[in-house]
């Protein structure tokens, strides 16, 4: 297979991706779909770190972009050889999956650490806005009759546990593609874009 078209297939799964993660931590602010929590700052501090919007959005966009565009790249060449222009290109990704890496990277961190201490939350026990799963080491995680000590915003539990959860999956599959664009940037940079007589 092309090294181009393999890093533009990583393009495109990126691109989805990122925009998963975009989505999924915009609705972390607005659990049951109400406003109210987000503007009087009454969420889990993880909600506020933005992992899913930078980290494993805009960061993963960039690398995103860079290898759909190896496709067709047209440089003219490096160190005035012309005909290794798409072989430098190549090279240049492994920077933009580096990118990746670290943004995607983000987001799994904040999404464990935030699956790890819960959510914040009104507590009926302690009558006050706390993180009562903070002590549990992410064991809440199976004690579904605890979940109930969160009154307030109602199934904020079931609302984070999901959406960190499909953050951390989604982080996780970004890392390992970019990690592959980077063995496959460096092949391609070595052993050249394409044979000549695929792209004919």
């Amino acid at each position: 297979m092309c090294f181009g078209r393999r890093a533009r297939c990583i393009g495109y799964k990126l691109l989805i991706l990122a925009v998963l993660s975009i989505v999924a931590n915009i609705l972390l602010y607005f659990p049951n779909g109400e406003t109210r929590f987000a503007s009087k700052h009454l969420l889990s501090k993880y909600v506020e770190c933005l992992h899913g919007i930078l980290g494993g959005g805009f960061m993963v966009l960039i690398p995103a972009a860079v290898f759909i565009g190896l496709h067709d790249d047209t440089c003219c060449g490096c160190f005035g050889r012309a005909g290794c222009g798409k072989s430098c290109a190549m090279l240049s990704s492994v920077l933009a999956a580096f990118i990746g890496m670290l943004g995607s990277g983000y987001c799994v961190i904040i999404s464990a650490l935030g699956l790890s201490h819960g959510p914040y939350c009104f507590s009926h026990l302690q009558r006050n806005w706390i993180y009562p799963f903070t002590g549990s080491s992410g064991g809440y995680l199976f004690a579904y009759n605890k979940w109930s000590e969160c009154q307030e915003p109602h199934n904020i539990v079931q609302w984070n546990v999901t959406l960190f959860s499909i953050l951390l999956v989604l982080g996780g599959i970004e890392f390992i593609l970019c990690l592959i664009q980077i063995i496959n940037g460096i092949l391609g940079g070595l052993c050249g874009l394409c044979c000549r007589h695929e792209e004919v």
